[in-house]
């Protein structure tokens, strides 16, 4: 389970690299569909993977900062806030964790029910949704994107 976040947050990394080529104004122009900017994209995914990890921990995990959030490089720092503790809390998993069962309260006050792996294949797969908006944007912006071909990458 490990070694597929290592490649999210691989590709990630190089997303927020990618972003320190192109200007402020198309950093945070309002586009069609996703979270509708790069900036907002970027920031959904990380607050997704915290949001999910919380389901999964005892204590709810905080960025104190996260309200703050403006600029790439407060981006990058809440990544690796979020990265340590997810990857902290997929070292521990227990051996049982395919068929351990979470409590998930929705905002509407629906109580739903998912194992642990059903939430970390999510967290997975939700990032890679959105690095495909990201992707596309790059080429409206004339760019080539970042290539998150998982074969050809080493992230392990």
């Amino acid at each position: 389970m490990l070694s597929l976040f290592l490649y999210n947050w691989q590709v990630r990394e190089d997303w927020l690299n990618w972003c320190q080529t192109i200007s402020e104004e198309e950093f945070h122009k309002e586009r069609i569909g996703g979270m509708k900017s790069i900036r907002e994209t970027l920031i959904h995914i990380v607050d997704c993977e915290l949001l999910w990890l919380n389901s999964l921990v005892e204590k709810p995990i905080i960025f104190e900062n996260r309200t703050a959030i403006n600029a790439l490089s407060e981006i990058c720092t809440y990544s690796d806030f979020v990265k340590f503790h997810t990857e902290s809390f997929i070292e521990q998993l227990p051996s049982q964790y395919e068929n351990n069962i979470i409590e998930v309260k929705r905002r509407d006050g629906t109580i739903l029910h998912f194992t642990q792996k059903k939430i970390l294949a999510h967290m997975i797969t939700h990032e890679i949704h959105h690095i495909g908006q990201l992707s596309i944007w790059a080429r409206e912006l004339g760019l080539k994107p970042i290539s998150s071909d998982l074969i050809i990458r080493d992230y392990d």
